[in-house]
């Protein structure tokens, strides 16, 4: 094999990476510019300038000990963040990363098909074979040196003098259209790994805040006659958009059992992210979508904490899910995804109603306390929906059995969305039916809110976890629900509840929600957050 500089390795790769790892960028530009007249010019011009930035940055990076390790392992990566985003149109940034980062081997293995073995065999071991036999001449100290900054000199100035030849075009690339350079593989998720990490990274250990040590019941609840505890169970859901709900005028029946409950259903809510691993801390963070990030949420306590701080609390998490994200670390914590503890299981699916099975036996232990119980479900955890419920609640066909969403028709993919729904409908029913019996004893309630929402082919977008800026609707528009026993309808006001359960909500609202839910009393409870303070009997 003839042997060629390093930096003639760069440049080579580099044009490898614009031209086949680029495909959801360049289909994202011609979709917004439209690729005609000037238009053919400029977009061309995008190859040259991302083939130039590529290699100004590796070059950067260049070295007789670095670049094929760099190059390699930059291709391995570039592989997947391009078959990920070609297919689902997703976008990676440091929320993705951490979503990914977070999610197990059984969820991963939901996106596993035969075209990303195809995407990993061509555009990640084939070049990196290519790479890695490559036979590469390092000349002397001060040739390369001077080899590198011609480099750096010629792939800066093409950088320029296209910026300005084009600069109209840039402009509105750079101002107008910002989601475009989500795109760029693979300078954004080099970008976003820098995020990410820069986000995570904490300097020495973690230190918890604590917040509303001032926490217990209510004075008014202690002196009535007769005390009742509160028995509430908390679902969150999984990725349940609302127009899929029946209860919102769907014109599926997806919610068959719930609406022959008294339920109140909350119609404008929205998630404070657009994935598991940011929603969840968020949810039930202090903090409002606005201001929280994740070096906040990891360290400072939730709502969890400050109801466990009034010491009248049990709390007991049940996770089918990838796990609490943090937020139930100093609780009681039970993992169902397995069946060594969820009793309900088939084909190494965990249901989300084996979460019950068993918490009779937890609440008659802790009969003097008020309870919390957080079911964290499996719900509509994507892409494989036809597993996410048992064969009896194929209700809608034909249905997509396939991990690959696009090979499916958009029928197919939602019907099996939406059988995903239906099972969810079962499952809340199962929670209310589970409390009922409890409610002649306890102030019993549900309150069920999804985690984000799911984009299924709407504009060719599939899943979640877009940038919230940038995210449609369906990610961020969730389901949301709550319900109340008999004892607790005497506290809360469920008519009035329902003439305002149509405004806009949020998950800024639970924290609160819940403060007000067990009547605690703290410094940081605000109750124009608390979404039941209206509607409370007492105020």
């Amino acid at each position: 094999m003839k042997q060629f500089s390093q930096y003639k390795l760069i440049i080579l790769s580099a044009i490898f990476f614009a031209l086949f790892y680029n495909l959801s960028f360049f289909r994202n530009i011609i979709a917004t510019y439209s690729f005609e007249g000037l238009n053919i010019i400029y977009i061309l011009s995008t190859t040259i300038l991302l083939i130039c930035f590529i290699t100004f940055l590796f070059t950067l990076l260049s070295s007789k000990y670095t670049t094929k390790p760099v190059l390699i392992l930059t291709l391995v990566v570039s592989a997947f963040t391009a078959y990920f985003m070609d297919t689902y149109h997703i976008v990676i940034d440091d929320s993705m990363i951490r979503n990914t980062l977070q999610t197990n081997l059984s969820e991963s293995s939901d996106l596993f098909s035969f075209k990303l073995v195809a995407y990993i065999f061509l555009l990640a071991i084939l070049p990196s074979y290519f790479i890695y036999k490559a036979k590469v001449e390092y000349k002397p100290f001060k040739q390369e040196i001077f080899g590198k900054l011609k480099t750096l000199f010629l792939s800066l100035v093409i950088i320029l003098i296209i910026l300005f030849s084009f600069s109209k075009f840039y402009t509105s690339f750079f101002r107008e259209h910002k989601p475009l350079r989500y795109h760029v593989n693979p300078i954004y998720w080099i970008y976003s790994v820098g995020n990410y990490i820069n986000k995570t990274i904490t300097s020495g250990p973690i230190v918890v805040k604590e917040i509303g040590k001032d926490a217990k019941i209510s004075d008014s609840q202690n002196n009535e006659k007769v005390k009742k505890s509160e028995l509430v169970i908390m679902v969150v859901g999984e990725a349940a958009r609302a127009d899929r709900f029946s209860l919102n005028g769907y014109q599926k029946e997806t919610n068959p059992l719930l609406k022959k409950e008294d339920i109140i259903n909350f119609t404008n809510m929205y998630s404070c992210g657009t994935s598991t691993a940011e929603s969840v801390p968020c949810m039930f963070s202090i903090f409002d979508r606005e201001n929280y990030d994740y070096k906040k949420g990891i360290t400072t306590e939730n709502v969890i904490d400050v109801l466990k701080h009034t010491n009248d609390i049990k709390i007991l998490w049940r996770d089918n899910n990838s796990d609490s994200k943090g937020v139930a670390l100093r609780v009681d914590f039970e993992d169902y995804r397995t069946p060594k503890t969820n009793t309900i299981c088939e084909d190494d699916e965990c249901r989300d109603e084996g979460m019950l099975v068993g918490l009779n036996d937890y609440i008659q232990k802790n009969k003097d306390k008020d309870i919390l119980i957080v079911l964290h479900q499996m719900g509509n955890h994507g892409p494989a929906y036809y597993k996410r419920y048992p064969k009896e609640f194929e209700k809608f066909t034909p249905v997509c059995k396939s991990n690959q969403l696009e090979t499916c028709s958009q029928e197919e993919v939602s019907n099996a969305y939406d059988n995903a729904i239906l099972y969810t409908d079962f499952f809340l029913s199962k929670v209310i039916n589970f409390l009922k019996p409890y409610s002649n004893d306890y102030e019993t309630g549900m309150v069920y809110m999804s985690d984000h929402g799911e984009s299924l082919g709407e504009n060719g977008i599939y899943l979640h976890g877009l940038p919230y800026f940038m995210a449609p609707d369906e990610q961020k528009h969730i389901g949301s629900l709550i319900w109340f026993g008999e004892n607790s309808k005497e506290v809360i006001d469920t008519e009035k509840l329902n003439s305002y359960k149509d405004k806009s909500f949020s998950q800024d609202n639970l924290f609160h929600t819940l403060l007000g839910l067990f009547e605690v009393q703290t410094e940081v409870y605000k109750k124009d957050m608390d979404i039941l303070n209206n509607a409370n009997k007492s105020q």
